[in-house]
């Protein structure tokens, strides 16, 4: 199937409009000029009328002789290149007089009806308008004058006119056609920039960006647009390489060692004790494992997942208190004091089971990284617009250098001072996707050795 190239379309559809508008104006000036000429013929009859009618004379006798004799005298001494025909007749519809060029022709005299009517007619096949002017003399008409002028100067005007602007039209038009095209071309080349510099780019070659044009005009924008679409596809493809390289890891280590340990026990015989440890052992590594790829498959599942997101009534506060019952145990181990702070009931509009989880997460973080004995304040609070959800701890902290950082998969801040304290550094990376899925807006702010307070903005 034939299409039109891009440049082609836009060279086109202008040269639509155009032609609209060309023929448009094409009309108006055919009909200016028609009505212009027309008004004119009939200006120089009406004053051929005038003129003649004052060079009569009428002899009011019973049949009222018309004595043309003055006009007969200057109709033969004067030369018109455009000519006009005048004929005169008496009350019986007589000819009287007329002038020489109509020679052996006359022109035809209408009913009464047709008194001051300009009529185009034909003599000798010769288009003509012409007008009768009844003679009145006491209210009682005694003759007519008849004035024709000759229509083929008008018609030979308006004829070439018309065929001018018929042979102009098409001839504009492919003229217009070319300079657009040419202007079309010339305005779509950032598009073939655009379309060479896609072609470059795969899965490996990312690096490539589309040139912006001089020009900050719709163009700009889409190859700018473009460009930043890319950015965000290499960050994503980058990210997605780290997190497949950082899982991979994080899954081999605990795998690893439980091989390792099982090699160990399998080299010769051991006491029931030794075995139950590197038992126990292993199923400690089997718990990190099974805990890593649940979370994991926390993050392919939530992955820009907005349409699987249920709104339903949300008790906050109910949701905070079964959270902290679930880790009741580690926080009796740890001897941590929980502060909750609740001045009413508080309800929002949200997923449960997603908010459960972020709540979740930044607990439990709170209780892991928490010193013995210490404390963690959760304080619910809410204006006109929003609720506010504040977790605060006095637990180890987090340096500032690692706060940007600290959302991003499988990083863990800098805790070579508390060996104990084990992780997958997928948290709050969990916490930080749902957040945005549910539109929370979520502030970290944590000073070293001091504490870590967690916000959340619910609208």
């Amino acid at each position: 199937m034939f299409t039109f190239s891009f440049r082609n379309r836009i060279a086109f559809n202008y040269i639509m409009s155009t032609a609209l508008l060309i023929a448009f104006v094409f009309i108006v000036i055919y009909q200016v000029i028609y009505y212009s000429v027309d008004n004119h013929i009939n200006d120089d009859i009406n004053d051929e009328v005038k003129k003649h009618l004052g060079e009569i004379e009428i002899d009011r006798n019973d049949t009222y002789l018309i004595q043309v004799d003055q006009w007969r005298a200057r109709e033969h001494n004067t030369v018109d290149v455009n000519p006009v025909f005048v004929q005169f007749h008496d009350i019986n519809n007589q000819l009287i007089d007329k002038s020489p060029n109509l020679k052996g022709i006359l022109l035809k005299l209408y009913d009464n009806d047709k008194d001051n009517v300009l009529v185009d007619t034909y003599l000798n096949n010769k288009p003509i308008r012409q007008i009768q002017v009844p003679l009145v003399d006491d209210n009682k008409i005694i003759g007519h004058v008849i004035v024709a002028m000759s229509l083929d100067d008008a018609t030979m005007i308006l004829t070439n006119l018309k065929n001018i602007l018929l042979i102009a039209f098409p001839l504009i038009l492919v003229v217009l056609f070319l300079i657009a095209r040419l202007i079309a071309g010339r305005s779509i080349k950032p598009v073939t920039s655009i379309i060479e510099t896609s072609s470059t780019i795969t899965r490996d070659n990312l690096s490539s960006r589309i040139q912006l044009p001089n020009n900050k005009d719709e163009l700009y924008t889409l190859s700018e647009t473009i460009n930043n679409l890319l950015d965000r596809i290499e960050n994503a493809i980058e990210r997605e390489k780290q997190f497949t390289s950082d899982a991979s890891h994080e899954l081999r280590t605990p795998l690893a060692v439980i091989k390792g340990t099982m090699e160990v026990l399998i080299r010769k015989p051991r006491e029931k004790q030794e075995y139950e440890e590197k038992i126990n052992f292993c199923i400690t590594e089997v718990d990190r494992l099974n805990n890593l790829v649940d979370q994991l498959l926390l993050l392919a599942r939530f992955e820009n997942q907005k349409q699987n997101i249920r709104n339903e009534q949300v008790y906050l506060n109910s949701l905070i208190l079964d959270t902290i019952a679930r880790f009741s145990e580690k926080i009796k181990e740890k001897k941590i004091t929980i502060v909750a702070n609740f001045q009413e009931d508080y309800y929002i509009k949200s997923d449960t089971y997603l908010v459960s989880i972020i709540l979740s997460n930044i607990i439990s973080n709170a209780i892991k990284y928490s010193n013995k004995s210490g404390k963690i304040d959760i304080e619910l609070k809410k204006d006109k617009e929003n609720v506010y959800c504040s977790i605060s701890d006095n637990g180890i902290g987090i340096v500032a250098e690692d706060l940007e950082k600290i959302f991003n998969s499988f990083y863990r801040s800098d805790i070579s001072n508390h060996p104990e304290i084990k992780g997958t550094g997928l948290g709050l990376s969990i916490v930080k996707r749902l957040c945005n899925l549910l539109s929370i807006e979520l502030n970290i702010k944590s000073i070293k050795e001091e504490g870590t307070s967690v916000n959340l903005r619910i609208s």
